[in-house]
């Protein structure tokens, strides 16, 4: 499925890129991967809405996986590694928990429910193991806001369905 390959690929392009900030002087700094893994979250959600939970927990292993090949071979750094492996398993199974806990509510509710969990704990796990020690503790809380409003933005914009509506014939109505 389209979304699956989506989100194994942010993934791996987003540890790539976890340490190229741009300065967003309101909202702190903002790694390039930012842009990048915000479309995980909902990604993630389409997936679990078309081919179940257990698919999901499937598709994470294998990101899991292809990260920790492609940082043996890629020389991206371990404590990025580190901290997106911890923060994927544990922020994108918050995710799909609450999903399947709201499973009966409309998908924008589901999606917005699911993500105002695991965005900021995604935000704060990587940013901690990856960053605490290597920045002051003002520059590590200024890339955790920067993140979870940027990873709320694009999470936001990736649920919009608008190729869904298109495909239906409702724009037509």
């Amino acid at each position: 499925m389209l979304f699956a390959l989506l989100y194994i690929s942010a993934t791996l392009a987003a540890n790539f890129t976890a340490t190229w900030f741009i300065p967003f002087p309101l909202f702190g700094q903002v790694s390039v991967a930012t842009f990048i893994f915000g479309i995980t979250f909902t990604a993630r959600d389409r997936v679990h809405s078309k081919l179940g939970r257990k698919n999901v927990y499937i598709m994470i292993g294998i990101a899991a996986g292809l990260n920790l090949i492609v940082t043996v071979f890629g020389g991206v750094e371990w404590r990025i590694v580190v901290a997106s492996l911890i923060a994927i398993i544990l922020a994108e199974t918050a995710d799909t928990e609450i999903y399947q806990h709201f499973i009966s509510n409309t998908w924008g509710m589901r999606v917005l429910k699911s993500n105002s969990v695991s965005i900021p704990l995604d935000s704060l796990l990587f940013n901690i193991i990856a960053f605490a020690g290597v920045y002051s503790n003002m520059v590590v809380a200024s890339i955790i806001f920067g993140e979870i409003v940027f990873k709320g933005i694009v999470s936001a914009v990736t649920a919009l369905r608008p190729l869904e509506y298109f495909r239906s014939g409702s724009a037509s109505k």
